[in-house]
């Protein structure tokens, strides 16, 4: 079950890095984008760490107050959770 939690905390986190780049790149070309609430979305999921990372990478959505302080709010909340998640197991 452990293997399993892991791959997929990877998957998410590693999407969630992609996915910053992605819309960065269509942002750039004046394309279309992925909207903010799917980016939010995939960091609730669990990807918080990767969308941390993308924005910080590729520069992207960080004049956003939202995502500036949101992302690491989502990111303290998971731990938060798993914290007492862990306590109870």
């Amino acid at each position: 079950m452990m293997k399993w939690n892991l791959l997929y905390f990877l998957f998410i986190n590693v999407f969630s890095f992609f996915q910053m780049g992605i819309d960065k790149r269509r942002a750039k070309r004046h394309e279309w984008r992925i909207p903010e609430a799917h980016l939010f979305l995939a960091a609730l999921a669990g990807g918080s760490v990767g969308s941390i990372l993308g924005m910080r990478v590729y520069r992207h959505k960080t004049r956003h107050w939202y995502f500036v302080w949101g992302m690491p709010a989502i990111l303290v909340l998971q731990l938060v959770l798993f914290v007492v998640w862990r306590g109870w197991m």
